[in-house]
C-alpha cells in the first residue's frame, strides 16, 4: 500500500512539472520590457536567474539613477519567474505594492526599481515578439541601413557616458564619413548611393561587437559607440574598419562600387568631455582633421 502510495505521489510529482511546462509553452517567453527609464523599448527574455542593477556585471542592466547597483534578483525555472528585492535603496514594488518577500510574477504585472523605471512582466509568443520588433525598429531605426538613428544615439551615448563618468571606465565614439559620396550619386544615381551606404552599414556591424552601437548620424555619415574601449584601442580599429570599407565592394547594376571613409575618433576620459555635445564634437574636430588631411585616414585628438 505504501508504495502504491509513493507511486501516486511521483506521478503526480510528474504531471505537476508537465502541466507547468506545457502552459509555460503555450504561453510563451518570460520577459521584462523596459516602459519608462534611459532604456525604454528593450527587452530581456529571462532564461535563466540573474540579478538586476546598475553593476556591469549584472545580467539586467539599467543605468538608471534610482536603481541600485544590485537592486532585485530574478530566480526562473518550471515555466514560473520569481522576484525579490536586494535590500535595494529605493524599493522594488510589483503592480504599486512594495516587495517585502519573494513573488511569482503573472503575466501583466508591472514591476517599479525606484522612483523612475518600470518593467512589464509578460509572456511573449512569436507574433508578440514580431509586433514589438516593428514598433521599435520603426521607433529606433534608420529605414535605409537598418542602423540605429540619431535619436536613439544621441540617448543611447548619454546614458554610456554618465556610466563611464559614474564607474570610472572608458568610452570612445567614431565619427565615419564616406568621402566625395556626392560624386557616387551624381555619377551613377541616388539608388546606387543608398546601395552603397547600405552595404556599407552591415559590414560595420558584423565587424563590431553585440554591444557596440552603430547608427546613422546624417547623411553618409555613421557613428559608431564603443563601451569600455580606450581611445588607443578605438584608433587601431578604426583604422581596421577604414580598410574595411576601402576594399568592401558593392555589386548595383553590373557595376562593383567602391567607396573610401574618414573617421574622426574621440574617447573619454582622454578626451575630457562633460557632456554628449563635448564628445561628438571632439569627434566631429578629428573627423575634420582627417577630411582635411587627404581623406581615407583617422585622426583623433592627441592622448593624455
Amino acid at each position: 500500500m505504501a508504495d502504491d502510495w509513493d507511486d501516486e505521489i511521483t506521478a503526480t510529482a510528474i504531471d505537476a512539472s508537465e502541466l507547468r511546462s506545457a502552459s509555460a509553452k503555450r504561453l510563451g517567453r518570460p520577459c521584462l520590457t523596459v516602459i519608462t527609464g534611459t532604456s525604454a523599448g528593450q527587452v530581456f527574455e529571462l532564461t535563466s536567474a540573474g540579478t538586476i542593477g546598475r553593476a556591469p556585471k549584472a545580467e539586467l542592466r539599467l543605468d538608471d539613477d534610482g536603481v541600485s547597483r544590485t537592486h532585485a534578483k530574478l530566480r526562473v525555472g518550471d515555466g514560473e519567474v520569481w522576484l525579490e528585492d536586494c535590500d535595494s535603496r529605493n524599493g522594488t514594488f510589483v503592480n504599486g505594492e512594495r516587495l517585502a518577500r519573494t513573488v511569482q510574477l503573472a503575466d501583466g504585472d508591472k514591476v517599479q526599481l525606484g522612483n523612475t523605471t518600470v518593467l512589464r512582466f509578460e509572456y511573449r509568443d512569436e507574433l508578440d515578439a514580431s509586433f514589438h520588433d516593428q514598433l521599435v525598429t520603426s521607433a529606433l531605426r534608420d529605414p535605409l541601413t537598418g542602423l540605429f538613428n540619431k535619436r536613439y544615439l544621441l540617448d543611447r551615448l548619454d546614458r554610456e557616458l554618465r556610466f563611464a563618468r559614474r564607474h570610472e571606465t572608458a568610452l570612445s565614439l567614431l565619427m565615419v564619413d564616406l568621402d566625395h559620396f556626392k560624386s557616387i550619386n551624381d555619377t551613377h544615381g541616388h539608388l546606387a548611393g543608398d546601395a552603397v551606404l547600405a552595404n556599407l552599414a552591415r559590414v560595420l556591424t558584423r565587424a563590431l561587437r553585440n554591444e557596440d552601437v552603430v547608427a546613422r548620424f546624417g547623411g553618409e555619415e555613421i557613428a559608431i559607440i564603443l563601451r569600455a574601449i580606450p581611445l588607443s584601442t578605438a584608433i587601431s580599429l578604426a583604422d581596421r574598419l577604414r580598410k574595411l570599407i576601402e576594399h568592401t565592394l558593392t555589386p548595383y547594376g553590373g557595376l562593383q562600387l567602391k567607396a573610401t571613409a574618414s573617421i574622426g575618433a574621440a574617447g573619454y576620459p582622454s578626451t575630457p568631455a562633460e557632456s554628449v555635445e563635448a564628445l561628438i564634437a571632439a569627434a566631429d574636430r578629428a573627423l575634420y582633421k582627417a577630411k582635411g588631411g587627404g581623406r581615407n585616414c583617422v585622426r583623433h585628438p592627441t592622448l593624455s
